[in-house]
């Protein structure tokens, strides 16, 4: 079986604060994108295989395709295995949830190939437990996303801009992002607004909800970040802002030459670079 994981951007990011639990509260505007990772899923007589064209990416227990594959093998009494081969196109520590993404392709292969008539939600109940994105990634739908991520309200995507996917050579710890973060003194975007722009098809409104709570303590870890961003808004995109806990960069145009001359202009730097569009 063929499936994609498509990666996502963040076009708004709060952080409300810190929960007693030790997670954090958010307040997102997730949107998937046409980037996407290629999955084979085949079944085998037992185990979980995976390979890849990653070099880097950990093909054992570590890896959160196998973490998703075991949990559903274990709760729903799988006898068989499956072998997963990745074609990787997502970066890693970019925030795009790449590997959510996957672990969502993942649970939805399995669902199919075995047969097991599970409906999203049920799919994302237990992809909660891996992964905070993981609920987002098993839809795949533009959402209004709070809690630790797991809490959805899907909107309806009227955004028909061309992105922009700039990301520096070194990736952000999600880990180290949160851990860094002073939450009274870091901007809080209004993604309540954001969200109702969104529905609205203002498109003005939305850039001036935008924003990332985490996108100025991850500049002071990799502080490429805020110049790739300055060089984009000096290039004439409408918005320029940091996905996730970073460290990718995405901005947003109605101009599509914009955009190839952008990614001809870091890709000649040996910057990973990309063009988009919402899903």
């Amino acid at each position: 079986m063929k499936i994609r994981a498509h990666a996502k951007i963040n076009l708004g990011l709060n952080v409300v604060g810190k929960r007693e639990d030790g997670y954090h509260e958010l307040e997102m505007i997730m949107a998937p994108i046409s980037l996407h990772d290629l999955l084979y899923i085949n079944i085998i007589d037992e185990g979980i295989e995976i390979s890849g064209n990653s070099t880097i990416m950990p093909v054992n227990e570590k890896n959160i395709m196998y973490k998703v594959a075991k949990a559903m093998m274990e709760r729903y009494d799988i006898k068989k295995g499956i072998r997963i081969h990745i074609y990787k196109h997502i970066p890693m520590q970019a925030g795009l949830a790449g590997g959510s993404a996957d672990g969502a392709a993942v649970m939805r292969a399995i669902n199919l190939l075995f047969k097991l008539g599970l409906s999203y939600e049920e799919l994302a109940e237990l992809g909660k437990t891996i992964g905070a994105d993981i609920p987002f990634c098993i839809h795949e739908k533009t959402a209004f996303v709070s809690g630790i991520g797991e809490k959805l309200e899907f909107i309806d995507n009227r955004i028909h801009k061309h992105i922009v996917l700039i990301k520096p050579r070194k990736g952000v710890s999600t880990k180290r992002s949160f851990g860094m973060l002073d939450i009274a003194n870091e901007i809080h975007p209004d993604c309540r607004g954001l969200k109702e722009a969104i529905q609205e098809n203002d498109y003005d409104k939305m850039l001036t909800c935008m924003g990332n709570t985490l996108e100025g303590v991850s500049v002071k870890i990799v502080p490429q970040i805020g110049e790739i961003k300055n060089t984009l808004l000096e290039m004439g995109f409408d918005t320029a802002l940091m996905s996730g806990s970073g460290s990718c960069v995405f901005a947003l145009t109605e101009d599509e030459k914009l955009v190839d001359l952008a990614v001809d202009r870091f890709r000649k730097q040996k910057i990973f670079a990309q063009k988009a569009t919402f899903l």
